[in-house]
């Protein structure tokens, strides 16, 4: 097993800018207290309510807004009743009022506007991240970061070709104890990784089936389906069901299953897998409602490296494993096990199951070793500090592509009921034309995204 190393030589040799930034206090970093630059943003999707509590959105501005230097100059939503709420939101954590807007086109045109985070439906993500960096705006975009693979092709190809940055919303990628564990596996210490298996649970109640009625009148309907093909508007879609329906939504594995398949991607060090298998359905639920997506399901990715990666998803159960939490990964080495929480937690095992050590459990709101699943002020410190120059994104739009690849090749492997060969160089399917027609997607004409 590899000699442990100490905190502070981690920290010394391997954070980021941004992260050492964000791992000192507020009052007590003087390049937190002295921002070198104003930093104004707009937010894309600010709904609040549930289900599930507040949304993304507000939990961005909440986390982005209390940053020395930044100021919210927009919110951004089709349904107006969301604007008011998100408005509050950001006067509270900036102490001044943003403005309202319900079209996004309409911001891109501000050049005072820095930066666009978009926590919009996942069909939304890749298409206004696109048209954003085209007009020059740096962009923090949720997982996953596009709906098909293809969008996320060209959403790499944007950000390089106009030099803007872009950062994917897996913020695992910002906390310290998941990057300090990310380096020691791949220094060795459980020797030879060779299976990382990732689940993750919860219980969603069924949906219904939805009725055709007049959407509200505060929500814009075209603008909402903005590059998804036109359909009339049903009652249990939005605000939040559009995850389970294809023309909209990615399924469980790319609302949650990314975040860690993202983690345990970057702990084994690899890329694209050779062959991908899916199982799994709308088991739990079935018959009781219209809900597209599997509600269980298992991601079974092997590399050409011989490893392998899975992800065991449950949108209809709580429980976890046996003896496992409800998300998490575990890592099996040839010297021994790490498991992590799925949070900021990890434990070390050696081959008989003896715990070595456990890196985390601290109380929640340390910024260092946060043990909360939810964004955390390191990712969205890492993202201003980039903007600034004074550090390189953590979760770059590359790494975030690859990543939200991997489950998407599982859904398209679902979708067709059979195991997908795949280029280790690129991801694209091998050999399957009706597999490579979900490369991509059909477009509302007009909306088509390019490069």
């Amino acid at each position: 097993m590899s000699k442990q190393i100490s905190r502070r030589e981690f920290v010394a040799s391997s954070l980021t800018a941004g992260a050492t930034i964000a791992m000192t206090s507020r009052g007590s970093s003087q390049a937190a207290q002295s921002p070198a630059k104003k930093i104004v943003l707009a937010v894309a999707g600010v709904r609040t309510g549930s289900p599930g509590g507040s949304g993304r959105g507000p939990e961005l501005i909440n986390k982005f807004g209390v940053l020395p230097g930044v100021e919210f100059k927009y919110v951004i939503d089709v349904d107006r009743r969301y604007l008011a709420p998100a408005a509050a939101i950001a006067e509270k954590a900036q102490g001044k009022a943003p403005k309202m807007e319900t079209d996004f086109r309409r911001v891109l045109e501000d050049k005072e506007v820095d930066g666009l985070l978009i926590s919009t439906p996942d069909h939304w993500h890749a298409p206004m991240a696109i048209m954003a960096a085209k007009a020059g705006k740096h962009v923090y975009v949720e997982k996953p970061c596009s709906h098909n693979p293809r969008e996320g092709e060209i959403l790499v190809e944007v950000a390089r070709k106009y030099k803007r940055l872009v950062q994917m919303g897996s913020q695992r990628r910002s906390m310290v104890n998941v990057q300090q564990m990310a380096q020691e596996i791949q220094e060795g210490v459980i020797g030879k990784l060779f299976l990382a298996q990732c689940f993750y649970s919860r219980r969603r109640p069924p949906i219904g089936f939805g009725k055709k009625v007049a959407p509200p009148a505060e929500l814009d309907w075209d603008l909402w389906q903005g590059p998804a093909p036109r359909t009339a508007y049903r009652d249990n879609r939005h605000p939040y069901n559009w995850h389970w329906f294809w023309n909209w939504g990615t399924g469980e594995a790319l609302n949650n299953g990314v975040h860690l398949l993202d983690v345990a991607r970057w702990a084994m060090n690899v890329t694209y897998p050779t062959k991908v298998s899916s199982f799994g359905g709308r088991w739990h639920d079935v018959g009781l409602d219209d809900w597209e997506a599997p509600d269980t399901q298992e991601i079974q990715l092997e590399f050409s490296s011989g490893r392998g990666i899975s992800w065991f998803g449950r949108s209809a159960s709580t429980y976890g494993a046996p003896g496992y939490k409800a998300n998490g990964i575990v890592f099996f080495g040839s010297k021994g096990t790490i498991d992590y929480d799925g949070s900021g937690t990890y434990t070390v095992y050696d081959l008989d199951n003896k715990p070595v050590r456990t890196v985390g459990g601290v109380k929640k709101g340390n910024l260092a070793n946060s043990a909360d699943p939810g964004l955390d002020e390191n990712h969205a410190q890492n993202f201003v500090e980039a903007i600034r120059g004074n550090a390189k994104l953590n979760a770059p739009i590359e790494q975030g592509h690859i990543s939200t690849l991997l489950a998407q090749l599982g859904n398209i492997a679902h979708r067709t009921g059979r195991s997908l060969k795949t280029d280790p160089t690129n991801g694209h399917i091998i050999g399957d034309p009706e597999a490579s027609k979900l490369w991509t997607r059909e477009y509302e004409p007009g909306w088509e995204p390019k490069a």
